[in-house]
């Protein structure tokens, strides 16, 4: 089925009608926070949607979810929710249907040009966890650090492996990410170095929005675990290489990754990215039976990474990777993550860890890009063997469809000094 919207779409936009991906948004500076989702260059505001009476159906017409300041309501309701938002927000926006097309007042209060609006964190976050998901990154990480010979530990191809970040410091596109201050590991018999880290980087990763939970003490079984996934946003898990190697041993990651996580304004639902699913690495060893899912699947998402290093007007891509890269997929990470009892909550975010390609150049973050500095990188004139003061990085995400796109906006930060 083709579907074609009153509102035009370039073909080259992330936002066409097949996609509608969540967000929210301020219309103006002083104005309340309202759920939107994006088609074209537009936004519509879902509240004006909503007030106008026009989710008429059974479980959304007297629900009050799009006047929340947050998604999380709405993603807590559920897959048939989520598909009659969808079913009825895409007929409104096709270009067939006069409710909205025809309507100049209600198009004049809910079709929003998006450069006019501000946007916000979609959901309110109340826990994060970081998974480590990619065998070529996990391969690389350990090659760099523990050599060739056995570079990936033996639990990693039985569990996805993670562990509990900071949903405080998540913010959205567009925030400026303050170079963070820690301990180094110490030269000779000196004291370890303190002060602003010198080896900060990107990670090419996307994230996960659960939708609805489950009670303490129970599971989600891997084959039902979709239904408690939402959509999925592009992610930037900073971080600062030194400070983590000094003080990861024997807990792991702390300051070095608890600084700032950059996520994109836009979450992509699973149900417009189900077109582009396709088959996940074969796993070997077979996991344990909680992890074995009836179908495995990844998505075919393209992901590009640019640097625009400072005092430059232009980027520079350093990396092209896939989603479909991810050796544990999202699925297995829920069910793992509550095998154990622990509850998930509407709005937790799941990170995929960093997506590295088995090529150089599909290689997720600047650790791999220079192999920790060894290789400088060539930026238009400059190189880089980790970000410095001023650096823009950008995330870009998309699928690509027969005639268009459904894609992710962009995901970006620009590094700055520490005030301190």
């Amino acid at each position: 089925m083709v579907l074609k919207s009153f509102v035009e779409v370039e073909p080259e936009s992330h936002f066409p009608i097949e996609n509608l991906p969540y967000g929210v948004f301020k219309p103006e500076p002083g104005s309340a926070p309202r759920p939107g989702v994006a088609i074209g260059d537009y936004v519509l505001d879902l509240s004006a949607i909503a007030s106008a009476g026009l989710f008429d159906g059974p479980l959304l017409s007297n629900s009050d979810c799009f006047s929340q300041s947050t998604l999380n309501k709405f993603v807590g309701l559920g897959r048939p929710a989520w598909k009659e938002a969808r079913a009825t927000l895409q007929k409104l926006l096709s270009a067939t249907e006069p409710t909205l097309r025809d309507n100049a007042d209600l198009r004049q209060i809910a079709l929003l040009p998006m450069d006019k609006v501000q946007m916000l964190l979609p959901v309110a976050i109340g826990d994060y966890t970081d998974f480590f998901s990619s065998m070529h990154h996990a391969k690389n990480c350990g090659t760099i650090f523990r050599g060739p010979e056995n570079p990936i530990n033996l639990n990693w191809f039985h569990l996805p492996i993670a562990y509990h970040g900071r949903a405080s410091s998540i913010v959205v596109s567009g925030t400026d990410i303050i170079r963070p201050r820690g301990q180094g590991h110490p030269t000779g018999n000196s004291a370890p170095y303190f002060g602003p880290s010198r080896k900060l980087d990107f990670e090419l990763e996307m994230a996960a929005v659960v939708g609805p939970g489950n009670e303490l003490g129970t599971t989600v079984d891997v084959n039902e675990a979709a239904n408690h996934i939402f959509g999925l946003v592009l992610m930037n898990d900073w971080s600062a290489r030194d400070i983590q190697a000094w003080e990861y041993v024997p807990l792991g990651p702390f300051l070095g990754k608890s600084f700032g996580t950059t996520i994109s304004p836009w979450i992509v639902t699973l149900d417009a990215l189900e077109p582009f699913a396709c088959e996940a690495p074969k796993q070997n060893p077979s996991p344990l039976t909680y992890l074995v899912e009836k179908t495995s699947r990844n998505y075919d998402i393209s992901l590009e990474v640019l640097i625009k290093p400072s005092g430059q007007a232009d980027s520079c891509v350093v990396t092209r990777s896939n989603f479909n890269h991810l050796y544990w997929t999202i699925t297995q990470q829920l069910a793992h993550h509550t095998i154990n009892g622990c509850n998930l909550r509407p709005g937790d975010l799941f990170g995929t860890g960093t997506i590295s390609g088995p090529e150089p150049e599909s290689y997720g973050c600047l650790l791999e890009l220079t192999w920790n500095g060894q290789k400088p990188l060539s930026l238009g004139g400059t190189t880089r063997t980790f970000l410095e003061d001023g650096d823009e990085v950008t995330f870009f995400g998309y699928c690509q469809g027969n005639g268009y796109k459904v894609g992710f906006g962009r995901c970006s930060g620009k590094i700055v000094l520490s005030p301190q």
